[in-house]
């Protein structure tokens, strides 16, 4: 289940004032059943598509939908500014969304913290209609180039520093990072 003594997935829940939503559990345990095959630990050159598409059926099973393949008609589209006649005029694509919970999934791999792919969701989710939380998924350990990347401990940094500090605040209702 784990690689050496760290427990997985890692994971943490912003802010940390806040207990964790329920569905929390779930999605956690979505990437706890899958471990023996996107375990970053583990398994070297794990893409995010490969990942969102083994959570798929676990997340369908609780409500989200997912992101079925790269084609227009298959992606996931969440509204951020309307125009004229109530057109939706920007909108991103997410991994996953959550109608009810307002819960938006962004999977993240290889060179992710390193290129700033964490910011740029933090904010892309922020912005989005009827979104309230982020689940942002971040491999525990990237091994590109022949140094190794610890995208999940570079975001947990930037998060509470975010977090930590007056100076942003975000819409959110809460956050939830995983490292898997």
């Amino acid at each position: 289940m784990s690689a050496g003594a760290d427990p997985y997935p890692r994971w943490k829940y912003y802010p940390a004032r806040s207990p964790a939503p329920v569905w929390v559990r779930g999605v956690v345990d979505a990437f706890t059943g899958l471990s023996d095959e996107i375990d970053s630990r583990r398994n070297s050159g794990v893409k995010s598509d490969q990942v969102l598409a083994r959570l798929r059926s676990p997340l369908e099973t609780q409500g989200f939908m997912v992101e079925t393949s790269k084609a227009q008609a298959d992606k996931i589209l969440r509204p951020v500014l309307f125009g004229e006649n109530g057109a939706t005029r920007v909108a991103y694509e997410v991994d996953a969304f959550h109608p009810e919970h307002g819960v938006v999934i962004e999977i993240e791999a290889g060179r992710g913290a390193a290129n700033n792919a964490d910011y740029r969701d933090i904010i892309r989710a922020s912005l989005m209609v009827d979104a309230r939380y982020l689940v942002l998924a971040m491999m525990l350990s990237y091994g590109g180039g022949g140094a190794v990347i610890r995208s999940y401990e570079r975001t947990r940094d930037r998060i509470d520093a975010i977090y930590a500090s007056d100076r942003l605040r975000l819409p959110l209702d809460g956050l939830l990072l995983v490292g898997y």
